[in-house]
């Protein structure tokens, strides 16, 4: 049987995160970023648990605590970590024989630009501490969980940009690419996009950042309204490849464009990479970033609620998150049924 990359959408056990501490990346500034954390925390114990991962356990364990969540539903493990983006280190579970797998590919800092060497073994400490119940193989590719995404049925949405980095698998072109995620994740076929970009970004390119598969062969993606905006052409590029793609079904796909959030820049005046399509799909419920931009966060909870219908739809503040050029869906990993011991 081939392997399968299951849906977002299809049922979790859990969700990873990894706590931000002073020796990453948001030392100078947690008091504003352990709130977002606690928020989105709190929003998933709701409805499923919490893997949380931190160098003093005690201390995280303490302020969640005092924030009034359910510590019932959160376990957390004393594991070092140079940061805090799970989507990229954390284990990505494909079916296979019906069971859960766990891949854990390498992470190298999205292409060398930043220390991994502790994230990147994160994976294989939780297996170690024996928190995960399946299996898990170590893979000798570069690949991050938010450079795919996946409709369940073996189609794979992603960018040239990032896939094709020169820092990250160099020996492999795209057809050999297509290759190793048929044979890994059980890729029936690819969706490459080679336009769209944001600002600040610095994963080359997340598809997680750009578009979503959603169910029903519905794609939600963040457009650009503005024509004097930079962002304009790239992502106007990106809107017409999607309307490009069929469905497996051979239908064209149902559209779904975000708005543009309003520009957001850090104290230097480097522009911030804020896009609603960072979402993250859980047992119920969708949490979505929003910016402190009443018109256009309420715009992007409504359209993400268009792609679905029954689901608690949940806004999460998510602007300190921008500072360190990420958002929501960067910061978790879902954990699909049967991956939690």
């Amino acid at each position: 049987m081939n392997p399968r990359l299951p849906a977002e959408w299809e049922i979790q056990d859990g969700v990873l995160l990894a706590w931000p501490h002073e020796g990453t990346d948001w030392g100078y500034m947690l008091d504003d970023v352990r709130p977002v954390f606690v928020d989105i925390i709190r929003q998933i114990t709701r409805f499923e648990r919490v893997l949380l991962t931190a160098p003093d356990g005690a201390s995280a364990t303490e302020y969640l605590g005092n924030a009034g969540v359910d510590l019932t539903k959160v376990t957390v493990c004393e594991i070092p970590n140079n940061d805090t983006w799970a989507r990229d280190f954390g284990p990505v579970t494909v079916i296979y024989n019906n069971k859960p797998t766990l891949l854990d590919f390498g992470f190298n800092g999205w292409g060398l630009k930043f220390p991994a060497s502790l994230d990147n073994q994160i994976s294989r400490q939780l297996k170690q501490r024996g928190v995960l119940r399946p299996n898990l193989n170590t893979i000798g590719l570069i690949m991050e969980g938010g450079s795919l995404e996946s409709d369940g049925l073996g189609t794979i949405l992603t960018t040239s940009e990032c896939l094709l980095s020169p820092n990250r698998n160099p020996q492999l072109d795209r057809s050999e690419l297509e290759q190793a995620l048929a044979s890994l994740v059980g890729a029936k076929r690819v969706l490459w996009l080679n336009n769209g970009y944001l600002a600040g970004d610095d994963t080359d390119s997340h598809i997680d950042t750009l578009a979503r598969i959603c169910p029903n062969n519905t794609i939600v993606y963040q457009a650009c309204s503005l024509p004097l905006d930079e962002h304009f052409e790239a992502l106007k590029l990106m809107e017409r490849e999607l309307q490009a793609f069929t469905a497996p079904d051979g239908s064209p796909y149902r559209l779904l464009p975000l708005p543009w959030p309003k520009a957001r820049f850090n104290e230097q005046a480097h522009r911030l990479p804020a896009t609603y399509a960072n979402f993250l799909i859980i047992n119920g419920a969708v949490l979505i970033p929003t910016y402190r931009d009443p018109e256009h966060d309420a715009a992007a909870l409504d359209c993400i609620a268009q792609a679905f219908p029954g689901r608690e739809i949940i806004g999460i503040d998510c602007l300190p998150l921008l500072e360190q050029h990420g958002s929501l869906h960067c910061v978790t990993m879902q954990l699909p049924q049967g991956v939690l011991a």
